[in-house]
């Protein structure tokens, strides 16, 4: 899965300041909104909402990865924000997040879906890359550093 496919450069944001869950997804709607016209902000953030209404996609270690399928959504689409301080995202470990990866998909995409979930998450279980990401204050090097990831599984 090259993530590059998914992600464009005005869906990214360093060191965004939310003091909520709900003001963190408000703002990761915005972006996937900006980078697929068809989204509307609004009811993107709702899905997304519901979604954490099922369960936190908090991972832990501060990231998380909101995610909610949309038929409106043409294809799947990514967007990623660090905050300046973390928020209580009521992940397992309790920690605050300040990595955020949302991913809204095509009500059909069922393996696309899942393979982005599952880049994202070895991605993020990465601490260095993760520490990498939280250093960058300029979002087009946290663009540069998120398309050029790739899995362990295709870099051996």
């Amino acid at each position: 899965m090259i993530l590059s496919e998914h992600i464009t450069p005005n869906a990214i944001s360093c060191k965004e300041s939310a003091s909520s869950k709900k003001k963190a997804l408000e703002k990761l709607s915005h972006y996937l909104a900006l980078a697929q016209s068809e989204l509307n902000e609004s009811l993107v953030f709702d899905k997304l909402l519901e979604r954490e209404r099922l369960g936190s996609t908090g991972l832990g270690e501060g990231v998380a990865i909101p995610h909610c399928r949309m038929a409106e959504a043409k294809r799947a689409m990514v967007a990623m924000i660090t905050l300046d301080h973390g928020v209580d995202f009521d992940s397992r470990d309790a920690k605050p997040v300040d990595i955020l990866f949302a991913l809204v998909v095509p009500e059909d995409c069922n393996e696309t879906h899942l393979k982005i979930l599952a880049a994202a998450a070895e991605m993020f279980s990465d601490p260095a890359f993760c520490a990498e990401m939280r250093a960058c204050s300029n979002s087009q090097t946290l663009y540069e550093m998120l398309i050029s990831w790739q899995p362990k599984s295709l870099s051996a």
